[in-house]
């Protein structure tokens, strides 16, 4: 005996029932079948709107039933031809005036009760199983119908009805014993208690009926069809790469279909399973695919975790006091409070100390919950022995689920590291001692972040999804853009890293696409899109709250710098090009420093000094591993470099300096470069990342420009250097006579620093430093004599680009 099972979506029109009634036809090719059907999708809420509706007084009613009862009439002309169709029109019309007659007397009273709205909810499978017997019938199979309240014995609690299995059990034998008929058509969800009267058996009560009959029949399966291919790792909606998990025991099925797989429901898999009876989930819209089978012991496999699920909706109430600490009975009070108000506890957990215990409940519970439970311990409440229960709203659980986890240490650890690399605060544990189950309470907003990072983690090993936030696609920011566009195939294959630039901005609009922006289109489409000021910018990338998110800061806007610390505190990795918040007050520096710290989130700036050169990394891992820095010496402006390596008198200084602009080697004000001030930030930073704590005021900048040249705008500039040309060729001219080059040069030693334009002899490390290339030497405990050096091109757009490239791919692989 095979039992065959088809869910609302399943039946929901003439089409997809012959669908179903095509797998059962193959299925019967094989044995005897007992289809179990749902009712017509969405047919059951519909009733339950319309009793409540007429128990509010609310005519509206009437039209709800109308326009079932013309869905089932055109399900029933498009299935059946004229004669047959004709009878079941008929049977169609006479159970909707039943329905009817009993909203009527509903709307009479003003009172819908729980028995009422049993037989109210009953029709929609009683009308979906007959009309499918009758459309077998029109196909030529050999097709009877059941009334499931003939077979399912149940107590007398109307919405959620305990089943009476030895009556039922025996029940179902007399009807295996008196078929006459090769297939059996058999509503779902209902049954009868002793007195006759229709009952429900509430949550995926047509699943559960389909395995009582399977437990019962001893059947050789207990196939469930559905709108999706078997159990899936993760929740698709929320997990793009969810797949289908093939094989798995009736123990991670539970585990599963508790904390939320919609695809079963946990009373369904007891019948069967006390049988060892295999359980097999299948897809009528894709009926070849294998789907899920659930099995006593499925085969082994190297899988640590089955799936991962999500239980929505949800609050916790704790409860705490130096009272309960030693006093037995607590928690039995506890449940039993919530017990008589039948609140039904989803996750508890309890401190060893025992000064408090945690219950999750349902988030509609919570207001009768609180009321209960302050109520049950008003005395102990009054004499300040225990607070008053606090409950926390706004909450769901996640939870990892397999076998093997007891067998695998880390697996929490793995876990609890995951969600907060990805600022996904805990909020309660939950693990039983069987380690099948792994239960976390996080913010219901964190649900679909938490389960992309977990499957990530657990299903995904080689592939780590990224989402870049980046501002400013100017010089800099547009050659990273086509950086990223070039290799991003590469990081996948070789770093697997799936690097997507979900948003790019400017002061003038902000483009974004969640999915990922093409990156060949981005100027076009950046130039339509709207505008956004840089708190909402920093707004969209909170509220968007996708993992491993990276904001690239890509300017040189102070007010950039100021959304940095809000983007840290919500585990937002910050990558800046822009040196103003390194350089800022050391307080504020400091600040980022540590909610880097605090929240898990990278906060990098290597191209703050020397663009794309390995300074600040060298740096710090010199000091990490415990060496101190004494010294550093460096030519750290790319610009000035070239400006002085190429100004040999034979044109103006203002002409090299604008080609040195036009070459993308200055920032966008030249003057930050020509006056030292971009140097000073510079050393400042180095110093601050040796751990010395220091302000800008600290660092003595001795400027070579005349004070004229450094009022009004840039073009003012140019005017005034080329006025006082005669006082750049002396500066170039008295080094020349002594044999010594130009070179701006910042120092620090001994919690000073400088920097200024220096006569540089041969011999000295700084003195062959060619075109736009930058040079630090780091004087340590360890390089006392003999300086570190680290030597390079430290000026451009395309070499600060691939600098900016690398932090990320520093970010995105912590």
């Amino acid at each position: 005996m095979q039992v065959l099972k088809f869910g609302g979506t399943s039946v929901a029109s003439a089409e997809n029932i012959r669908k179903s009634l095509a797998i059962v036809a193959m299925a019967s090719a094989h044995g005897p079948v007992i289809m179990v059907v749902s009712a017509l999708g969405g047919t059951t809420d519909l009733l339950i709107g319309a009793g409540r509706a007429a128990a509010a007084g609310n005519a509206g009613y009437r039209d709800t039933l109308a326009l079932l009862a013309e869905r089932h009439a055109a399900a029933a002309r498009e299935l059946l031809a004229d004669a047959a169709q004709h009878e079941k029109l008929a049977a169609i019309a006479a159970q909707f005036g039943e329905i009817q007659t009993l909203c009527d007397g509903v709307f009479a009273l003003g009172e819908l009760s729980h028995r009422t709205l049993d037989r109210l909810m009953s029709y929609g499978e009683l009308l979906s199983s007959r009309l499918i017997t009758a459309a077998a019938k029109a196909q030529g199979l050999a097709a009877g119908w059941v009334d499931a309240r003939q077979l399912i014995r149940t107590n007398s609690r109307f919405g959620t009805a305990e089943v009476d299995m030895a009556t039922t059990t025996r029940q179902v034998a007399e009807l295996r014993d008196s078929a006459a008929h090769h297939i059996w058509v058999v509503p779902g969800f209902i049954g009868a208690d002793a007195q006759g009267c229709t009952t429900t058996l509430g949550r995926g009560g047509s699943d559960y009926t389909a395995a009582l009959l399977a437990a019962a029949l001893d059947a050789e399966v207990l196939e469930i069809w559905t709108d999706v291919s078997g159990m899936m790792t993760a929740d698709p909606r929320l997990v793009r790469s969810a797949r289908p998990i093939p094989r798995i025991s009736y123990q991670e099925a539970m585990e599963l279909s508790h904390f939320g797989a919609k695809v079963l429901y946990p009373p369904t898999i007891q019948p069967v399973m006390k049988r060892g009876i295999p359980l097999w989930i299948k897809n009528t819209f894709a009926p070849y695919d294998y789907g899920t089978l659930v099995e006593v012991e499925p085969p082994r496999t190297a899988a640590v975790v089955q799936g991962i699920s999500s239980i929505g909706n949800l609050a916790l109430l704790n409860l705490e006091g130096s009272g309960m600490v030693g006093v037995p009975g607590f928690s039995q009070r506890l449940f039993a409070a919530l017990a008589r108000e039948r609140i039904n506890v989803v996750l508890i957990t309890q401190s060893s100390s025992e000064h408090s215990i945690c219950v999750g409940v349902n988030e509609q519970d919570t207001t009768p919950a609180q009321a209960v439970v302050d109520e049950e311990f008003a005395t102990e409440i009054a004499a300040g022995r225990i607070e008053p229960l606090r409950p926390e709203r706004g909450l769901a659980i996640v939870a990892l689920v397999g076998e093997n986890m007891k067998d695998h240490p880390g697996i929490s650890g793995k876990l609890f590291g995951a969600l907060g690399q990805n600022g996904v605060n805990i909020r309660a544990i939950a693990q039983g001692a069987s380690e099948k189950n792994i239960s976390t309470v996080i913010r219901a907003a964190d649900v679909q972040k938490a389960i992309n990072v977990l499957h990530e983690a657990f299903f995904e090993a080689t592939v780590k999804q990224v989402n870049l936030f980046i501002l400013g696609p100017g010089n800099v920011g547009s050659k990273l853009l086509e950086q990223l566009a070039r290799q991003q195939q590469h990081l996948l294959d070789k770093l697997g890293l799936q690097v997507r630039v979900v948003a790019i901005a400017n002061s003038r609009h902000c483009l974004v696409n969640e999915n990922g922006l093409d990156l060949t289109a981005w100027p076009d489409e950046l130039a339509q899109a709207p505008a956004l000021s840089l708190a909402e910018f920093a707004q969209l990338i909170i509220a968007r709250n996708l993992r491993n998110s990276i904001f690239v800061d890509v300017t040189a806007n102070p007010a950039a710098a100021d959304i940095y610390a809000g983007l840290l505190e919500k585990s937002v990795a910050v990558v800046a090009c822009n040196k103003v918040a390194a350089s800022s007050d050391y307080a504020h520096y400091a600040r980022l420093k540590s909610l880097s710290k605090e929240f898990n989130a990278s906060y990098l700036f290597e191209t703050n000094v020397g663009a794309a050169l390995p300074v600040i990394g060298t740096l710090n891992d010199l000091t990490r591993s415990g060496d101190v820095v004494r010294r550093m010496e460096a030519v750290l402006s790319g610009t000035l470099n070239f400006v002085f390596n190429n100004y040999d008198g034979s044109r103006p200084f203002a002409e090299v300096v604008r080609q040195a602009q036009a070459e993308g080697y200055t920032e966008p004000d030249p003057r930050l470069d020509l006056s030292g001030s971009d140097v000073a930030r510079k050393i400042l930073i180095l110093a601050r990342e040796a751990g010395q704590v220091m302000e800008m005021s600290d660092i003595k900048v001795n400027g070579f420009l005349p004070p004229a040249c450094l009022e009004g705008d840039v073009e003012a500039f140019y005017t005034q250097m080329a006025a006082h040309e005669s006082q750049f060729r002396a500066l170039y001219d008295a080094a020349t006579k002594a044999g010594k080059r130009l070179k701006f040069v910042a120092r620090y030693a001994d919690g000073h620093a400088t920097v200024g334009l220096q006569q540089v002899a041969p011999g000295h490390d700084l003195y062959d430093l060619r075109g736009k290339d930058n040079v630090v030497l780091f004087y340590t405990d360890r390089y006392l004599d003999q300086p570190l050096v680290v030597k390079g091109a430290g000026a451009g757009a395309e070499v600060t680009a691939s600098g900016v490239f690398a932090d990320i791919i520093r970010a995105a692989r912590l």
